[in-house]
């Protein structure tokens, strides 16, 4: 298995570009940049099931560019720098307060960084105060990736590396969201926590929303490290697939911090964190707030390219640097036509759809039998294995006529957070070992008194 080449190793991912295409889109006319978008979001590309091998293959030669967030250079090099010192790894991105701000600089200063001897491009990045760094690593084999890191790095494991890659991986895969957590660890001088996941888990989350527990972290700005083509365009879908979901828990008009505070918010409904006190009160507010131009970059494409969503003021995002106005929160309209809301629907990601049906199949007493047929043939897949088009069908009309579908929309998001959260949660104690799940805690329950 070998390393996945960094971003700046890939001939045409180029980030001066990416930079200057946005800031020539967003200084030409909503209808020119409206065109522009649609460019790089070819038509029918979710209807597609792509198995690429290479970047090249991707829709679009500027498909999923969103994603990739700036940072200065030598931050960047500090991170991958930190990967290095790891088995290979496919796709990797850190994310969190340590890597983007959730407060202001002032407030974030720490008297105690956590670093014992940080690359100063880190200590600059946090401007002197010093947070612990997340990382997501994830591999195409979890077994072998443990064992390899067992070797070299047997300190990081609870008494469950006494056990084995074996087992590691196996508490790893089968229970919570599929996610291994070695918190408090240091590399390069710099305190991390890292996450081990199956690509295939990562890519199934992204893709269906089986737990949402990797699919809400990529919802909101990350920094992505390590890229993979597959997984790039699973984001996509998963980015808009939350702005989807957003839109039917909003009315019809709304602001952009609203937007994107749905849409933080997403992974947090029902997780035991927010529930029980170990997490800022405040925390979807603060990510927003102090990240809105981050949030601009990620959703701003996607937005575009949805025909039942506009800005109120659409002479507002043709001003060159607009994206950098963070007092600024534009006005967003949706059509609320039920055709158009039935299609939104039909497009949430598979296994989180199935939750909406299933509500709806108690609500309207549908029988058994009759709800499997409409299951089946509401299948994404068609008879050769490929994705059908997804357009809203009668049961999705009637779901997009009724009132409660916020209410519904909720609940579902409630079923597919808060088990998979909850053992995940559980799971820290033995991943982590009893002393350093406890100080975890401990340190989120600080947070969590926070007012702000």
């Amino acid at each position: 298995m070998s390393r996945l080449r960094p971003l700046a190793r890939i001939p045409w991912c180029r980030r001066p570009l990416l930079q200057a295409n946005r800031r020539y889109v967003t200084s030409q006319s909503p209808q020119a940049a409206v065109e522009a978008y649609n460019q790089s979001l070819p038509p029918g590309w979710e209807d597609e099931a792509p198995a690429l091998s290479d970047f090249s293959e991707l829709p679009h030669k500027d498909f999923g560019k969103n994603q990739l967030i700036e940072t200065n250079e030598e931050f960047k090099r500090s991170l991958r720098g930190i990967l290095k010192q790891f088995p290979p790894i496919t796709y990797a991105f850190a994310y969190g307060s340590g890597v983007f701000p959730q407060s202001d600089a002032t407030a974030s200063r720490i008297t105690h960084s956590p670093h014992p001897n940080p690359p100063e491009a880190i200590l600059k990045w946090q401007k002197g105060g010093g947070k612990m760094i997340d990382f997501v690593f994830t591999t195409r084999f979890s077994q072998h990736f443990h064992s390899l890191n067992l070797r070299e790095h047997r300190d990081h494991y609870s008494f469950l590396g006494k056990l084995g890659s074996g087992v590691v991986s196996h508490v790893q895969d089968r229970y919570g969201a599929g996610v291994y957590f070695n918190p408090y660890i240091t590399v390069n001088g710099t305190m991390i926590k890292y996450a081990v996941v199956n690509f295939e888990t990562l890519h199934r989350d992204l893709t269906n929303w089986d737990t949402l527990y990797l699919a809400g972290r990529l919802h909101k700005p990350v920094k992505i490290l390590f890229e993979e083509p597959n997984i790039r365009v699973a984001n996509q879908r998963n980015l808009l697939s939350a702005v989807r979901c957003s839109l039917l828990l909003l009315p019809q008009s709304f602001t952009e911090k609203e937007l994107y505070s749905t849409i933080t918010g997403l992974s947090y409904q029902g997780d035991p964190r927010m529930t029980y006190g170990s997490e800022n009160p405040k925390k979807i507010d603060n990510i927003v707030t102090h990240q809105i131009r981050n949030f601009r970059l990620l959703y701003h494409d996607l937005i575009m390219s949805l025909p039942n969503i506009s800005y109120v003021d659409e002479t507002a995002i043709s001003k060159p640097d607009w994206m950098d106005d963070t007092a600024l929160d534009l006005k967003l309209n949706q059509d609320m036509d039920v055709e158009r809301r039935a299609n939104m629907v039909r497009r949430l990601p598979k296994s989180f759809r199935e939750k909406v049906y299933f509500l709806y199949q108690r609500k309207f007493a549908i029988p058994g039998r009759e709800f499997q047929e409409m299951l089946e043939a509401s299948k994404d897949e068609d008879a050769k294995g490929g994705l059908k088009k997804q357009v809203g069908g009668a049961f999705d009309r009637r779901i997009a006529a009724e009132k409660d579908l916020p209410v519904m929309v909720t609940k579902a998001i409630n079923q597919t957070v808060h088990w998979p959260s909850t053992v995940q949660s559980a799971k820290g104690i033995l991943s982590a070992g009893p002393f350093r799940a406890w100080q975890y805690l401990q340190e989120k329950r600080e947070k969590g008194k926070m007012k702000s």
